[in-house]
């Protein structure tokens, strides 16, 4: 298999809009981004993208942290690239953004995001602003991405 990104490829550390900061996901995140999702499951069980997903599921706050380091690793080793979305005006876990290699291609990524049920009205705002950011800061030739109405 390929490399995900080319190796002179610097990942963004940082996305900003009016609206929301996205900022590489870590263990620092844990009770935020659990409240977060443990808040929201069938909501993000309906979000375009998630259809048929094993997650979200049950799980401790210890086992939680533990999902957040493995993804933390992936950033670290560019074998995927996960982010928490704030809250600007404070620092409040709105969501997340997953981007990984297609599992049907060598080529491409697929990207997958999720917002927290009451900021509901931010899941097409943060879906335009990373499809965007994907085409202009990041080398992939194609992404999957689940549309937004």
């Amino acid at each position: 298999m390929s490399e995900f990104v080319p190796p002179d490829f610097d990942p963004p550390l940082r996305l900003e809009t009016p609206q929301l900061v996205l900022e590489p996901l870590g263990p620092e995140h844990n009770d935020r981004d659990y409240e977060a999702w443990t808040s929201s499951m069938d909501h993000i069980g309906a979000t375009p993208g998630w259809e048929g997903s094993s997650w979200p599921h049950e799980m401790t706050p210890d086992e939680n942290r533990a999902d957040l380091q493995r993804h933390a690793d992936d950033f670290r080793n560019r074998a995927g690239f996960t982010y928490t979305v704030l809250d600007p005006a404070g620092s409040d876990v709105i969501g997340c953004v997953y981007i990984y290699p297609r599992r049907d291609s060598d080529v491409g990524a697929r990207a997958r995001s999720w917002v927290r049920a009451s900021r509901a009205e931010l899941d097409t705002p943060l879906w335009r602003a990373v499809s965007e950011w994907l085409a202009s800061d990041w080398p992939f030739g194609s992404v999957e991405y689940a549309p937004r109405g």
